[in-house]
């Protein structure tokens, strides 16, 4: 009620712990705190915010035109809802490593488990977009060791993201990855990698924790949770995935709507109004105090 009972701390050792489990730790994107509840009561280990999820929701295309200021806003009401680890899109840490470091802060105080910063230049663009570029890896090197530097909760995990695949194979993408772990990275996001054989090369080169992002309509094979698992993959994220659903949802009924002048045929399709009630927690809100406060559902 209100908010979870866990601690950020609780939430961040919990992340560390299901890494480091040998167990696919699964992270659908949430993209409101109502479907971060849903995400924890459907059985799911943590949750992720996008940055291409907190752009659309925006009305914006994901090309870095978002602030730190509106991610950490929106990632503290997402982690307030819910006990399970949050992981944060970070973009590039907004700026210089100076920056980065400010991102982390920010970030800690919102409550979440971790963020990943990429190695992209600043303003970024979508990982599954083509002419992106990447900055020379020192540079990269700097953010990730100016994040790691400015933690105060050493149980924080601080993520490394490269595109370098996309832009210059896969091979500097590993030789990245290796750099950015031994920089500090805690866990390592290879964007963009092409299938299986990729994630084996990927999860060879490097020790720390391996991140596979499984986004719709983009430039990798949809690969399945128990595949990724034997492939040695530690997280998978499904970024966009409850938006895209939410949006072809409403699409479609807002269509019948117009067409039909009734809601009526839509019903089956809807979520009960019991059903949101529950998942809102009407009940322990009337129980919390009924000599003070008390309504009907």
């Amino acid at each position: 009620m209100l908010h979870a009972n866990a601690t950020a701390n609780q939430k961040r050792v919990a992340f560390r712990a299901g890494l480091n489990s040998g167990t696919l730790q699964r992270f659908p994107g949430a993209f409101n705190p109502l479907t971060a509840k849903l995400i924890e009561r459907q059985g799911f280990e943590g949750i992720y915010v996008s940055g291409a999820v907190l752009s659309a929701e925006l009305a914006l295309p994901d090309i870095g035109l978002t602030t730190i200021t509106e991610v950490a806003g929106r990632s503290q009401q997402l982690s307030r809802v819910t006990a399970l680890p949050a992981l944060v899109d970070a973009d590039t840490g907004f700026g210089e490593p100076m920056n980065a470091a400010r991102t982390v802060q920010l970030l800690e105080d919102a409550g979440v488990a971790g963020l990943h910063l990429e190695d992209q230049v600043n303003p970024k663009r979508c990982g599954h977009l083509d002419g992106k570029d990447v900055v020379a890896r020192d540079d990269a090197v700097r953010r990730i060791k100016a994040a790691v530097a400015a933690r105060r909760d050493p149980d924080f995990v601080v993520a490394a993201r490269t595109d370098a695949a996309g832009v210059h194979g896969l091979d500097d993408a590993i030789d990245r990855a290796k750099a950015y772990a031994d920089a500090g990275a805690d866990l390592i996001f290879p964007e963009a990698m092409r299938g299986p054989a990729d994630f084996e090369r990927m999860r060879a080169a490097v020790d720390v924790p391996i991140l596979a992002n499984m986004t719709e309509f983009g430039k990798s094979e949809l690969i399945d949770a128990k595949t990724l698992n034997s492939l040695g993959v530690n997280i998978v994220i499904y970024p966009v995935t409850l938006l895209r659903l939410a949006m072809e949802a409403a699409a479609n009924g807002l269509r019948v709507i117009s067409e039909d002048g009734t809601q009526e045929s839509l019903l089956d399709r809807m979520q009960h109004r019991r059903d949101l009630y529950d998942l809102l927690d009407y009940s322990g809100y009337n129980a919390f105090d009924e000599n003070i406060f008390n309504f009907r559902v």
